[in-house]
């Protein structure tokens, strides 16, 4: 998907490096509180998938993994929203629910600081003259004001998600460049190459709140 951003209608660009943030998985042991069994989050599919896109991307060439951490000091036990909104409604009781409609949810912290850094090393080293972000989210909003002071042609990739309308004026472009999905079932999963397939959902830890990861490429 990167990669095809340098293809653009006054020619092809000469890549610069890409960025990928994430976090390292969790790798604490915790306690069901419905079952009481504890739950090694180090050996979960998820954990598992999660390392050896990290050691993948590690080996290509070109590509920079950033990592953030999670902040498991304040991990806690929460009802998923679908079951938290029936359970509120009264549609449903505390004794319907089930191990399965607890998830265990972390912080991710350090991740949109080295998003911001990277961008204002590049602007100011004058390493680049784009900057293509894909992300879901404002967090970028003061990074991107600094490298378009900069002179810094920057283009956001939301992966056709709707961003919100006063976000139009911090950026120089709006570009998803992968097939537009017309359901989660069909979205293209051409992108993917060689790394690792996605994990089936199960008992997994969530990042949430704070600082959400992301992976722009600095093009």
């Amino acid at each position: 998907m990167c990669l095809k951003h340098l293809e653009q209608s006054d020619g092809k660009r000469e890549l610069y490096r890409i960025f990928f943030y994430d976090c390292p998985p969790l790798g604490k042991k915790v306690h069901h509180p419905f079952t009481g069994k504890a739950v090694d989050f180090s050996r979960t599919p998820t954990a598992a998938w999660r390392t050896a896109l990290h050691q993948q991307l590690r080996s290509l060439r070109k590509v920079a993994l950033r990592l953030g951490y999670l902040n498991d000091r304040t991990g806690q036990w929460k009802v998923r929203p679908a079951k938290l909104k029936a359970l509120l409604a009264g549609k449903i009781t505390l004794s319907q629910l089930a191990e399965a409609d607890l998830v265990y949810e972390v912080v991710q912290k350090g991740v949109d600081m080295r998003i911001g850094l990277d961008i204002a090393a590049m602007a100011f080293k004058r390493q680049v003259d784009q900057i293509i972000l894909v992300a879901g989210d404002s967090d970028f909003v003061p990074a991107a004001k600094l490298a378009r002071r900069e002179g810094i042609d920057f283009v956001l990739d939301p992966m056709w998600a709707t961003i919100r309308e006063d976000l139009h004026e911090h950026i120089d472009g709006l570009r998803s460049v992968f097939a537009r999905p017309t359901s989660d079932k069909t979205a293209d999963r051409s992108q993917t190459g060689n790394l690792p397939s996605s994990p089936r959902p199960g008992q997994e830890a969530t990042p949430s709140g704070g600082e959400q990861a992301s992976g722009p490429p600095g093009v």
